[in-house]
């Protein structure tokens, strides 16, 4: 029987997010599912669940985005068959916030602002604080992770963007700063950023 695998699920997928998420598993020395980024998710969660047993070592990073579609899309089919599945081992999920209207959206363990600050309070697309919201996030991809069970959930603004304080130019901090916080409650030695 092969070993589980530690997974980070991202629920963005777009191009600057695909490059971000890039950044950010070199910066953690994991590896990235690239092949799981588009807009919308191009991937099945078998084909996803194939690339993650193939790639060399962990944590693995794989993004998951429905193209802002708020019904329940194959991105989120996608992913709820690859948090659930016996081979992967998650270690938690980074929320995206997006301006999509009509989802529930879901409850998170923390947000991180577009200033990198770790708060309890909702965040929008943009990374900025809801101070009469607790810790909350709407976004296309999200609903579906309340049938999930994963440790813990971090919510953030757009990756990649958060009015260009998480762009890949600057490292992409905040989604690394997410990225980290996941891992270091599951027991990695991330060291520091």
């Amino acid at each position: 029987m092969e070993e589980k695998r530690d997974i980070v699920i991202i629920t963005d997928g777009d191009h600057v997010a695909q490059q971000a998420v890039e950044i950010v598993a070199k910066k953690v020395n994991g590896r990235c599912i690239s092949r799981s980024g588009g807009n919308p998710t191009p991937l099945s969660g078998e084909e996803i669940v194939e690339q993650i047993m193939r790639a060399k070592y962990d944590p693995v990073l794989v993004m998951f985005d429905d193209n802002g579609n708020c019904e329940e899309g194959d991105a989120e089919r996608a992913l709820e068959f690859v948090a659930n599945h016996e081979d992967i081992n998650l270690l938690g999920i980074v929320a995206v916030a997006s301006n999509t209207p009509l989802v529930d959206g879901v409850k998170v363990d923390v947000c991180i602002n577009g200033n990198g600050a770790i708060t309890g309070f909702a965040v929008d697309k943009d990374g900025i604080e809801h101070k009469n919201m607790e810790a909350h996030i709407s976004g296309d991809t999200v609903d579906v992770l309340n049938r999930v069970e994963a440790p813990i959930i971090v919510g953030v603004g757009d990756v990649g963007k958060m009015q260009g304080k998480d762009h890949p130019i600057h490292g992409a901090p905040i989604t690394t700063k997410a990225v980290e916080y996941i891992l270091q409650k599951s027991g990695y030695d991330v060291g520091e950023s």
